[in-house]
Formats: structure tokens, C-alpha cells, sequence
């Protein structure tokens, strides 16, 4: 084995080491001329690398919260269609539904948004068991 391939196989052991064998590594070697010093540089490449890394490339995101508790800031006394819904979190919700509701004028009151298993979300309020669509606007 001549120095340059003794270097070589020493360079991409070292870039290689236990981890995974890249496509670079291998072109690296592809272009070796030299038998010996191709053949070593291919041997340097860690055996069953891409198998270890399986699934690990796609690391799944963290599923998001099925609802928000909070309340709506100020006096609330119902909603009609396209109402603003301002939570004391800093979240503005919008009535999407077209429904509509008059309520007995109440100050913050507690409310969730729920997530159904479409994804579709609604504003529950306390105190009420009406639960209009919402759309989360800021």
C-alpha cells in the first residue's frame, strides 16, 4: 500500500469513524485507481452503517396539545358570525360558524378550545353548552 493510500484510508477512517458511511465516502473511494488502495478504502467504510441509522432520519414531531385552556379577556356576552375572541393567553380566536349567541354578560370567563378528531376547533364556554367553530387568527 503506497502512502497516499495509507493517508487516504487514515483520512476517511477518522471522517467516518463509527458513523454512518456517506455517499461522499464511497464516490471517495470510486475514484481510487490504485486496487489496493481502493479496495482499503472501501474496507475502511463502517459495515451495516445505514442500517443503524434506519428510522432515525424521520423523527416524528411532537403531536400538539388537544386544547388550549384560558379565558376570554374582559365582559363577554355571546358571539355572532366573524366575532373576535381574545384570550388572556394573547390568543385571538375568530367565530368561523356564522353562528350566533346572546349570553348573560359575564367578565373573564374560563373557556377551552378543543380539537376534534378532524381537527376542526371550537370554543367551549363555561357555563354554556354551545360551542362555536373557531379559527385561530393570531
Amino acid at each position: 500500500m503506497t502512502v497516499r493510500a495509507t493517508l487516504l484510508s487514515a483520512l476517511l477512517l477518522g471522517a467516518a469513524g463509527a458513523a454512518l458511511a456517506d455517499d461522499a465516502a464511497l464516490l471517495a473511494c470510486r475514484a481510487l485507481t490504485e486496487s489496493a488502495a481502493r479496495l482499503a478504502c472501501y474496507d475502511a467504510i463502517p459495515a451495516g452503517a445505514r442500517e443503524q441509522s434506519f428510522g432515525l432520519e424521520q423523527k416524528k414531531p411532537e403531536a400538539p396539545p388537544a386544547s388550549v385552556q384560558s379565558n376570554i379577556v374582559g365582559t363577554f356576552s355571546g358571539w355572532g358570525p366573524a366575532t373576535l375572541v381574545t384570550l388572556a393567553n394573547g390568543q385571538v380566536w375568530k367565530i368561523v360558524d356564522g353562528s350566533q349567541a346572546d349570553l348573560q354578560p359575564v367578565n373573564d370567563p374560563p373557556v377551552r378550545i378543543v380539537r376534534n378528531l378532524f381537527g376542526t376547533m371550537f370554543l367551549e364556554i363555561e357555563g354554556t353548552n354551545a360551542s362555536p367553530k373557531v379559527r385561530r387568527i393570531r
